[in-house]
């Protein structure tokens, strides 16, 4: 591990209620800024995903009503899809959208993202909802955090490529 990611920002995971996950992350650039770049397909595939993957985008059809799919493939080799539908897209303050791994249909959550703006920098506020306990927990055991975290940091490194355009 590099000293730049022993001192990279983690995001803040919390579970105010038995079915969701709320999760908060300051990201060094401003609001409008992040909203593209997470919202561009062209650049998912530089940033989702834990580090030593890679991401393929299927869709991406960021307007509510839209789908989307990625797919990840690991060192191994092996690949897994997740998808999901916008329900709601407003440029540049929320997403709301599905989220399903196709490793276990069925099993979707519904994610709230806002973008807070903060002048040169953004807090993004995401709050996961399940359908149960269960499947919250089953979320959170999956090391979910590590993963994102790791995507979040890839993610500063392409924000941070975008400032110098």
């Amino acid at each position: 591990m590099t000293s730049d990611q022993q001192h990279a920002p983690t995001a803040t995971v919390t579970t105010p209620t038995d079915r969701e996950i709320h999760i908060q992350r300051i990201f060094e650039a401003p609001r409008d800024r992040v909203f593209a770049a997470m919202t561009d397909p062209e650049l998912i595939p530089q940033w989702w995903g834990p580090r030593g993957t890679t991401a393929r985008v299927d869709r991406m059809d960021v307007e509510t009503g839209g789908d989307w799919r990625f797919v990840i493939r690991n060192s191994d080799g092996s690949e897994t899809g997740f998808r999901g539908t916008y329900r709601d897209v407003v440029a540049p303050e929320r997403i709301v959208q599905t989220f399903e791994w196709e490793g276990m249909p069925g099993y979707i959550s519904v994610e709230t993202a806002t973008f807070e703006d903060l002048g040169d920098r953004t807090k993004l506020t995401s709050i996961a909802l399940f359908y149960t306990t269960e499947e919250r927990d089953g979320m959170l055991d999956s090391g979910m955090e590590r993963g994102l975290n790791e995507t979040y940091s890839r993610f500063d490194e392409v924000l941070a490529g975008l400032a110098t355009r």
